[in-house]
């Protein structure tokens, strides 16, 4: 599976099926940069969840809707519905686990 880019557009399509973890991030956040490279390692070992990215600064709608405060947030969905949220930098096992919760 490839790392999805969702806008405000497409977002509702993007988590409505399986188990999808969705990183709101922003190009100027330090602890965002940190934690791609690991989101990427995770989606080409095939991770248990697809992957999405929200860029905050281009879609504020969806940011506002799930009211992130701090990035990055990580909001992890079950078909279409929030089940668990994680705030800041985490390495890989921390989001493995946190992903193997719902899984």
């Amino acid at each position: 599976m490839a790392i999805v880019h969702a806008t405000d557009a497409t977002f509702q399509d993007d988590i409505k099926e399986g188990l999808v973890l969705v990183d709101f991030w922003a190009a100027w956040c330090g602890p965002c940069k940190m934690i791609g490279p690991v989101l990427e390692e995770m989606d080409a070992a095939g991770s248990a969840a697809k992957i999405v990215k929200v860029d905050v600064d281009n879609n504020q709608g969806t940011a506002a809707q799930y009211q992130i405060m701090s990035i990055p947030t990580l909001l992890l969905f079950k078909d279409g519905e929030l089940v668990d949220k994680t705030v800041g930098f985490q390495p890989k096992e921390a989001l493995e686990t946190f992903i193997a919760k719902h899984a």
